[in-house]
């Protein structure tokens, strides 16, 4: 008789298993209207998020506070989330024309809204990302929330440390605290958190700002508080899901508004049937890259272009930033900031109104047609799918549009390399799930080299959230045969919605060209260059402006 082998998961498996467990389990919370974090409804999302440990939650899995997560985590969420017991995720049901007003994240382009003093309203129009990324923040900072409860409450009837009532006196003072207060209250705050009084000093400020330069105290004080009261009055937590949101989700309803509008501009200018490049980035790379260098050449003598670039991302630079905009808004560019709900502002440039001497491309070569390139702010997660489906079906059911490419510049963590290399993808693989998307990419790896930028090329892995990874799964990913160089959220919705329109619905043509380039935010496999480590600053600034150059070569034909 053979003997039974005593089988057991790897850490890589456990998490897979784990992601997969928070995906179902979002998807069922959401279909049931409503669930408490804390309580027996949120066990599940709770286990498996303490299972799953991802990197950019840090010390999750500890006693002690995790403080880079939790600041990566409120920079998401709307400003006064953490005193509110109600958090209620609707689709857009009409408060942008309300007396409320719109609180918007520094870090997450959604409208939240403030009812009362104990509920917050979360706009949820950009699918179910937007979903899978709240919840996943939110589940985080309830657990960090009772780490600290965990900390302070000495008995069940509610007697408190010493250390709470001190922090308690300073955030009632609602005023700036003097040098001497916020350096008393840090101190009450460190043994809280179970943190140096350095460590809570370093970070301190980036919790701030000028109108409340206190508020890492406040947003310490707010979690325990309702985390306190959660066991002392069993005044649970509650998230619910509005009916319309469950009855939209989906639907594309957003999606599907925000297409019909540039296709009616294209109809109204003229445009449909030019020849039209999609792509996918940021709303200054591609205008720039055309006008910026010719644009700005008194303000900047024998500048680089790369140098020009730089100076044009850098915040207070609004002045030179107009300039470019003004050349770009006379020569046939049309701006489109957003109106349906999805966040996604857009560009279009008519190209046959570009002064092509005067460019940065001078030797174009555009053909008798002159393309129409539509530029489109970036997608979050399964958003790419509907908005792209939805910009690739015909005008009004009958004019096919002439889409001669899609293109995809955008930020990706990187398993080998560090911020700023770029990756050039030839398949997408999705995770949880064995859908994989193989393609030829017009870019590729030895577009790059020579410009001092390490490259890489090979399949990446598009994730529910960046917010889910941790190092087990990516290395598997890496180190397996999938030979994974990558993550990022959006590229598979992307092309599974490409291979739709052009392969099966036949409604833009059958050879349509792709191409995907992104560059590195963070490398998750190194402890500390995680997203929750920081921006990317002018490193960014380089790969941004060369993968955009490499895409209007090809497009204008300027090699």
């Amino acid at each position: 008789m053979k003997e039974t082998k005593n089988i057991s998961r790897s850490r890589a498996q456990e998490s897979s298993a784990a992601i997969e467990k928070m995906y179902i389990t979002m998807r069922h919370l959401f279909n049931r209207g409503f669930y408490k974090p804390m309580g027996i409804s949120g066990d599940t999302l709770r286990e498996a998020l303490l299972a799953l440990r991802p990197e950019i939650y840090g010390n999750i899995a500890e006693e002690k506070v995790e403080l880079n997560g939790l600041l990566y985590v409120i920079e998401r969420l709307p400003m006064g989330i953490e005193e509110c017991r109600f958090i209620n995720l609707t689709s857009d049901e009409g408060y942008s024309k309300s007396h409320f007003q719109a609180i918007v994240p520094p870090k997450r382009k959604r409208n939240c809204y403030r009812i009362d003093e104990e509920q917050m309203n979360v706009e949820i129009t950009r699918g179910r990302s937007d979903i899978y990324d709240i919840l996943t923040h939110l589940t985080f900072i309830f657990i960090e929330s009772h780490k600290i409860r965990n900390r302070v409450l000495l008995d069940d009837a509610g007697e408190v440390s010493r250390d709470w009532m001190k922090l308690e006196a300073a955030v009632a003072q609602n005023k700036k605290l003097t040098l001497v207060e916020k350096e008393k209250a840090i101190s009450h705050a460190a043994n809280i958190l179970g943190r140096t009084f350095e460590e809570v000093l370093d970070i301190y400020d980036a919790f701030g700002s000028n109108a409340a330069p206190d508020r890492f105290l406040h947003v310490i004080f707010w979690l325990g508080k309702l985390a306190i009261e959660e066991i002392t009055d069993n005044n649970k937590r509650t998230i619910t899901f509005s009916p319309i949101l469950r009855e939209r989700l989906g639907h594309h309803i957003h999606g599907e508004i925000w297409a019909t509008n540039i296709k009616e501009v294209l109809k109204e200018k003229g445009l449909l049937d030019r020849p039209i490049h999609v792509i996918s980035a940021n709303m200054h790379s591609v205008m720039n890259s055309i006008f910026a260098t010719t644009a700005l050449k008194t303000n900047f003598k024998d500048k680089s272009d790369f140098f020009i670039y730089e100076e044009l991302s850098k915040s207070g630079a609004n002045e030179v930033r107009n300039i470019v905009e003004g050349i770009a808004l006379k020569q046939g560019m049309i701006s489109l900031p957003d109106t349906s709900g999805t966040n996604i502002d857009v560009q279009i440039f008519d190209t046959a109104k570009i002064n092509w001497a005067n460019s940065s491309f001078p030797k174009a070569k555009l053909g008798d047609k002159e393309p129409v390139l539509i530029v489109m702010d970036y997608a979050f997660g399964e958003q790419a799918y509907e908005t792209i489906d939805e910009l690739l079906k015909p005008f009004k059911k009958d004019t096919l549009l002439n889409v001669e490419s899609v293109s995809i510049m955008g930020k990706a963590g990187i398993l080998e390399g560090g911020k700023g290399d770029i990756m050039i993808p030839n398949a997408h693989i999705n995770e949880g799930t064995a859908d994989n998307y193989f393609f030829h990419n017009e870019l590729t790896a030895d577009m790059f080299v020579g410009n001092g930028i390490e490259v890489f090329a090979g399949p990446m892995v598009t994730v529910l959230g960046t917010s889910l990874q941790n190092k087990d799964l990516l290395k598997f990913f890496h180190e397996s045969t999938w030979g994974v160089i990558g993550l990022e959220m959006e590229g598979s919705y992307y092309q599974k919605a490409i291979q739709s329109a052009s392969k099966i619905r036949k409604s833009v043509p059958h050879d349509i060209k792709v191409r995907y380039a992104y560059y590195a935010s963070d490398n998750p496999l190194e402890t500390g260059s995680t997203l929750a480590s920081g921006g990317l600053g002018t490193t960014g600034v380089k790969p941004t402006y060369l993968i955009t150059i490499k895409i209007l070569e090809q497009i204008f034909n300027a090699k």
